[in-house]
C-alpha cells in the first residue's frame, strides 16, 4: 500500500509529462491521481510491453517504472528504454529491494530507486531533486500567484498601507486587491504594474524570486 496523500503539493509551473508503468492497477490509479493533482500530464500503462513504443513515439520527461512485473522484468525494460532514450529520467519502484537490483539500476543511470511503501513527501522530494538535476522547472502557477500575493501583502503592511489606501493609489478596487493578495484572482500585468508603482518597487520585486 502507498501512504495517503499529504496536504502540501509539489510546485510546478509547466506541465511535465510522466509515464507510469506498473502492472498493479491500484498503484497506477494512485500515481495517476497523485501526479495529476501535482500538475503533471500523466500517462499510465499496465502493459509494460507497450512502453518502449510509447517512449519512442511520445515525449515524456519522466518514467516511473515498477521493477517486478509478470510480462517483462523491470530491469530488462529499463535497458530497452535506455536503448531508445538515454536521457529520460527514470524512477524505479520496488517492493522487493535488493543490492543486485539497485546496482543494476544504477548501471542504467536511473534517477531514483524507491522502496514501496513510500510517502507522498518522499516521492515529491525525489521528483524535485530529479527536476533540479535535469534543469526542469517545477513550480505551479497557483504557487506563483500565492507568492505574489504574499509579497504584495508584506510590502503593503511594511509601508503601513491599508487596502483602501492601496485602492486609491492604484485605482483598483479593494475587492480585487484583496483577491490578488489571497491568490484568489490572477492579476494582469497592468494591475501588477500599478501595485508596484504604488509600493515604489520594481515590477519584478513582486514575483518573490520566481
Amino acid at each position: 500500500m502507498v501512504a495517503g496523500v499529504a496536504a502540501t503539493t509539489l510546485r510546478t509551473s509547466s506541465k511535465l509529462s510522466v509515464l507510469v508503468i506498473d502492472d498493479d492497477p491500484d498503484i497506477l490509479e494512485y500515481l495517476g491521481d497523485f501526479l495529476g493533482a501535482e500538475g503533471f500530464e500523466v500517462t499510465t500503462l499496465g502493459d509494460p510491453t507497450l512502453a518502449v513504443e510509447r517512449i519512442r513515439d511520445e515525449v515524456f520527461h519522466l518514467v516511473v517504472l515498477d521493477l517486478m512485473m509478470p510480462k517483462v522484468s523491470g530491469l530488462d525494460l529499463l535497458a530497452n528504454i535506455r536503448a531508445v532514450d538515454d536521457d529520460i529520467a527514470v524512477i524505479i519502484l520496488t517492493g522487493y529491494p535488493s543490492l543486485d537490483t539497485a546496482t543494476a539500476s544504477i548501471q542504467h543511470e536511473v534517477s531514483a530507486y524507491i522502496h514501496k511503501p513510500f510517502t507522498p513527501a518522499e516521492f515529491r522530494d525525489v521528483i524535485a531533486r530529479i527536476a533540479k538535476k535535469k534543469g526542469l522547472v517545477l513550480r505551479r502557477e497557483d504557487e506563483l500567484h500565492a507568492a505574489i500575493g504574499r509579497q504584495i501583502r508584506d510590502l503593503r503592511k511594511s509601508r503601513g498601507l491599508t487596502l483602501k489606501q492601496m485602492a486609491r493609489r492604484t485605482n483598483l478596487s479593494v475587492s480585487l486587491l484583496s483577491q490578488i493578495e489571497r491568490a484568489e484572482s490572477s492579476a494582469s500585468v497592468s494591475s501588477l504594474f500599478k501595485v508596484a508603482t504604488a509600493l515604489d518597487v520594481r515590477l519584478t520585486d513582486l514575483f518573490a524570486g520566481y
